[in-house]
């Protein structure tokens, strides 16, 4: 018998702070109409002093568990997406493991930028399909990129913010659920995106501080070209390999890039706009956490419908690209 794997609830938790255009226009010296004009992001969220990834991850999976009926002693898998995890060693999903009582979950973090919840989701599915022990997995993306960003450098601060959601997964009967996965990665495009110091090659000392290398880098324009020449291909074969057309698709959860870029991406795809959910202006760019964050505020206003088809897309540092194709 066919195993199908469905979403069975999603959860979202984004900082009460909020660091608007204006505050941070004045912070860069620049004018808040030019950072509205680039990105279409208004404000982003900012985690309290004492909230770390871990606490913004449990927030959102509480959430998730509670809007699908399951209780946390259930769930056989649970993954963190983030590039900002509580600290290298253990994995931040074994501090959400014991702070929502999963207490029978395998559990991990994956590492592919942006993309991270569409790897996650990818590699839950496959492992609740290959095992008939596991019925429950758990997919996060979590970040507090307050911590690891420079506010003086316009490329990135205007961007980024903190914040978690998360994605229940179920075997069902239904029928309903994830389709198919496609996954990529090129990493002749590692430097795309990066953070420098802090790992194997460049350990973290007073120099590495001094030298402002802990934060995070970005060459935007070449990941714009990259992205405009990749994304069709990418949507392209995911359609081909779920046996739709773009005309079949009720709803794009994309990565939330920034909001001038997707609402470009209406031509690029050559969809109605509206068929793109875009949540930008007021969550900024949450890396891995957008997915599932743009997924829950999408169920939670009630705009999926049960049956419609749902196309979920990603890109992030590494380079790393990801799709999912489910029905609601």
């Amino acid at each position: 018998m066919t195993v199908t794997v469905e979403i069975a609830g999603t959860g979202s938790y984004l900082p009460a702070g909020k660091l608007t255009n204006d505050r941070l226009a004045a912070q860069l010296g620049i004018d808040e109409k030019w950072i509205l004009e680039k990105t279409g992001i208004d404000e982003r969220r900012v985690a309290r002093a004492e909230e770390v990834t871990s606490d913004l991850a449990a927030r959102a999976a509480r959430l998730a568990l509670a809007d699908a009926g399951v209780p946390a002693s259930e769930v056989d898998v649970l993954i963190v997406a983030t590039v900002t995890p509580d600290q290298p060693i253990p994995a931040t999903a074994c501090f959400v493991q014991h702070k929502i009582g999963a207490v029978h979950a395998v559990a991990f973090d994956v590492a592919a930028g942006c993309s991270g919840s569409v790897f996650g989701l990818a590699m839950a599915h496959d492992m609740l399909v290959s095992n008939p022990q596991r019925n429950t997995a758990v997919v996060i993306g979590a970040e507090v990129f307050s911590r690891v960003m420079d506010y003086t450098d316009k490329k990135t601060s205007t961007l980024f913010g903190d914040g978690a959601g998360a994605i229940v997964l179920r075997k069902t009967p239904s029928g309903n659920g994830l389709i198919t996965t496609l996954l990529a990665s090129d990493g002749a495009k590692a430097d795309l995106a990066y953070i420098e110091a802090g790992g194997a090659r460049l350990p973290a000392s007073a120099d590495t501080v001094a030298a402002e290398q802990h934060y995070v880098r970005m060459n935007g324009y070449d990941i714009r070209t990259t992205v405009t020449s990749t994304l069709p291909k990418l949507v392209a074969a995911l359609l081909d390999q779920a046996g739709h057309s773009i005309e079949d698709v009720h709803h794009i959860i994309p990565h939330q890039v920034n909001g001038v870029i997707l609402r470009q991406w209406s031509d690029l795809l050559e969809v109605p706009p509206d068929l793109i959910h875009n949540i930008a202006a007021w969550s900024g760019n949450t890396g891995a956490a957008s997915v599932p964050i743009a997924l829950d505020h999408a169920s939670r206003t009630g705009k999926l419908a049960r049956g419609d088809l749902v196309m979920l897309i990603s890109f992030g540092a590494g380079l790393t690209l990801g799709g999912v194709m489910l029905t609601w």
